[in-house]
């Protein structure tokens, strides 16, 4: 119970961060697409060189950060030596990643689509260069569990990048994508500062050996590493070769800005990984880890679910973040939430074959799933446009999640609890469907009251069946007065 209050309490922190930071950003969405109408096609720039980006901050990673955390927590290792190390081979391949991209600036514009704006790449490659660096100090601050600072230092880039943001699209009435992109170079750039404690480990120095063997580990996490990204990224990597329409640019403008409504998802999903990758492989030598991992499992789908049905609930109201002439596309935001808890819960499924050191089991589920999204959207896109997008991505992670669940019962049996989980899986599923009934057949103010129901309905259920209100911290002790 420790080690879940622990997960919980970090998450928390590291949510907070990245909700509130999120959230944020969607301020952004709402200034973006109302200053670059769906029709004009500039919101389409950020949404397919950002995919671009994630891609490459995968492979510039090269697992590293997971393996980092597993060498840190190894047995007759050295932590400060492991990340000595982690941050001269990471700080080395970035550095000559921005060397590489801007001698060859132009020729990637080219093969990228971006021909009259070669400076495009020059901008984004440099600043994910220097963002895959900081992600080793940010680890770091993880392992050593300083969630405050990691959580300040996220927060402080998303209030720079904003302001900056809304002096250009507001005070200045900036109407191109290409400012935006320079800013968000200028911002990550300012961080690094920050970091000056932390890469006072280079001092530690260099160990090949260690690196040949932190590198036989991460190898399959940078393989299962890009067929991840690439169930995320891979859609608007590809629209721009796959649909040949004259509105192109339009439904990728449209189809990024709905996605934006469905990251919280993302954000519930990152927020908790911050925190439980680091328990998970400082417990792996408790007797009771897998009872731990079963109990995480259920509640991280309980509070995605939860999510899932606040978000469809208060559409409506959710949908003016984004400017009116892309809320066309606000049907797939349903699906590519679905998406987003499968790929959750693939992710909390992948302890098993990392901590018995068989990361390989990853890089297959997830290639699998990879294959079936190409194989969707090659086949489909061209015909249905963004929605076969979606589906394409719900399709690859219910692929990776399934082969991860089996073969994970066999070489890491976990007793998760399949009746509950089935049961939230199932009210949701009913909520949902009552939802998208109402929305369209009440007035609106009637379906956000039924709709509210239906979420309290949900919380009840959860109180009553897995977290009486007696256990939980603060609430818990004034509950216990009150009931005295």
């Amino acid at each position: 119970m420790a080690n879940l209050q622990s997960l919980f309490k970090d998450t928390a922190i590291y949510g907070l961060s990245s909700i509130i930071g999120r959230f944020l950003n969607y301020m952004l969405v709402p200034l973006y697409t109302i200053k670059m109408s769906a029709a004009s096609g500039e919101y389409s720039v950020i949404t397919n060189i950002y995919a671009w980006v994630a891609l490459l901050l995968v492979l510039l990673t090269y697992g590293m950060e997971t393996t980092f955390f597993r060498y840190a927590n190894k047995q007759g290792e050295n932590a400060e030596k492991v990340y000595s190390t982690t941050l001269w081979t990471v700080g080395t391949t970035s550095l000559l990643f921005i060397v590489l991209s801007l001698l060859f600036m132009q020729p990637i514009a080219d093969l990228l689509h971006y021909h009259d704006h070669p400076e495009y790449v020059g901008v984004m490659f440099t600043c994910v260069a220097i963002d895959a660096f900081q992600c080793i100090p940010f680890a770091y601050l993880r392992y050593q569990k300083r969630p405050i600072k990691f959580a300040a230092l996220k927060l402080l880039f998303i209030f720079l990048n904003i302001g900056l943001n809304c002096i250009y699209y507001l005070g200045m009435d900036g109407h191109d994508a290409k400012t935006a992109l320079f800013i968000n170079l200028f911002c990550t750039s300012i961080i690094t500062f920050f970091f000056w404690k932390e890469l006072r480990g280079f001092k530690h120095g260099f160990n090949s050996g260690l690196l040949k063997r932190m590198l036989s580990y991460s190898w399959p996490i940078l393989i299962l590493g890009i067929a991840g990204v690439l169930n995320q990224t891979a859609d608007k990597i590809l629209f721009p070769y796959l649909y040949k329409a004259a509105d192109m640019k339009e439904q990728l403008a449209i189809y990024g800005a709905v996605f934006k409504i469905a990251m919280i998802m993302a954000m519930i999903t990152q927020a908790f990984r911050y925190a439980y990758e680091p328990i998970v492989f400082g417990k792996d030598k408790d007797k009771d880890s897998k009872e731990y991992y079963a109990a995480a499992m259920k509640f991280f789908i309980i509070f995605t679910l939860l999510a899932f049905l606040c978000v469809v609930a208060y559409m409506d109201i959710i949908k003016h973040l984004i400017g009116s002439d892309y809320w066309v596309g606000l049907r797939v935001v349903p699906i590519v939430m679905a998406a987003e808890i499968m790929m959750g819960i693939y992710f909390n499924l992948s302890f098993w074959y990392k901590l018995i050191d068989k990361t390989i089991w990853g890089a297959i589920f997830s290639g699998i799933g990879c294959v079936v999204l190409f194989a969707v959207n090659i086949l489909f896109v061209p015909r249905y446009g963004y929605i076969a997008c979606a589906w394409g991505g719900f399709a690859a992670y219910a692929t990776s999640m399934v082969l991860s669940y089996v073969v994970g019962q066999r070489y890491y049996p976990i007793k998760y609890p399949l009746g509950d989980i089935a049961l939230y899986v199932g009210l949701t599923i009913m909520a949902f469907v009552v939802m998208v009934i109402v929305r369209g057949s009440l007035p609106l103010w009637l379906s956000l009251v039924v709709n509210t129901l239906f979420i309290l309905l949900f919380m009840v259920v959860v109180i009553k069946r897995d977290l009486p209100l007696a256990n939980i911290p603060v609430i818990g002790k004034r509950f216990k007065k009150i009931k005295d």
